[in-house]
């Protein structure tokens, strides 16, 4: 089992500066916000931290937006980030809980041995008058040794195989209007609709404050929705961001078996061989 996905501020201001710990701002926006998270993490981090860009600690030869690059690579280009297999990585987001739990599932699926969430991220950490850090941070290249998990991914061969088969429930986290056809997708030249057999979970996993919701009213929203956490599940959304977060609280909640389609709609709704459900 995965040792608990979440560390607290207290818990990291008191390890801040341990060299067994590798703290990682893996902030990432949508297109439409036309921000800049690099730039960002620039002008004012967490202390120690380095910077995960999701977009490019990824798949350069793919079409698809930060699809998972070779485990080879990914660990190159996270070894030259001075992140090492042997640590504890803590990741953290600048919006609460939008795109670490990616990063989370990525350095999993890596074969990480130990990596968390910063609860309530950068955002809390700076409401609490914490310490930051500007400009590039001082990196000592480390070795990441990867053992990749094909159990957490999915592809789109197998996808299609599991319209026939029905063997994994599959997850939508995409808007409803979006998963239900009835709104236009963001990314130009995609289908609407959504994945034949597919559920929808678009909302309801974090509380007020941008936190995950305790497992006991994860498992209540998921029983809404039908979903039985015994089952096989795989994730899915626009680009695989927000399956991220959506196979957490799956997981938090209590599933055994999560994975997260990687290509998401993007991939099966801008193919014009695949079957597409409204």
């Amino acid at each position: 089992m995965s040792p608990a996905p979440f560390v607290t501020t207290e818990w990291l201001a008191a390890n801040l500066h341990s060299s067994s710990i590798a703290l990682v701002d893996a902030s990432w926006y949508m297109p439409a916000a036309k921000r800049d998270p690099a730039g960002e993490f620039l002008q004012s981090h967490l202390p120690g931290a380095v910077f995960f860009d999701i977009d490019g600690v990824a798949d350069k030869t793919s079409d698809l937006p930060h699809m998972l690059p070779t485990p080879e690579d990914f660990a190159r280009m996270v070894g030259a980030l001075g992140i090492g297999s042997d640590q504890t990585i803590v990741v953290y987001d600048e919006s609460g809980l939008f795109s670490a739990p990616r990063a989370l599932w990525t350095f999993r699926t890596m074969g990480a041995r130990d990596v968390r969430i910063l609860e309530g991220g950068g955002a809390k950490w700076r409401a609490e008058g914490r310490p930051l850090e500007s400009g590039e941070p001082q990196i000592e290249p480390r070795v990441f040794t990867p053992h990749f998990h094909p159990e957490n991914v999915r592809s789109i061969a197998q996808m299609r195989d599991n319209l026939e088969t029905r063997a994994r429930k599959v997850l939508d986290a995409r808007p409803a209007g979006r998963f239900a056809g009835t709104e236009p997708e963001p990314r130009a030249g995609i289908r609407s609709g959504h994945i034949p057999g597919s559920g929808n979970v678009p909302v309801g996993l974090l509380t007020e404050n941008g936190l995950l919701k305790p497992a006991s009213d994860l498992q209540a929203l998921f029983a809404e929705r039908g979903v039985e956490l015994s089952q096989p599940i795989t994730t899915s959304c626009g680009s695989g961001i927000t399956a991220s977060t959506l196979a957490l609280a799956l997981e938090v909640a209590g599933a055994k078996d999560v994975s997260v389609y990687d290509g998401s709609w993007t991939e099966w709704g801008g193919d014009a061989s695949t079957l597409v459900e409204k």
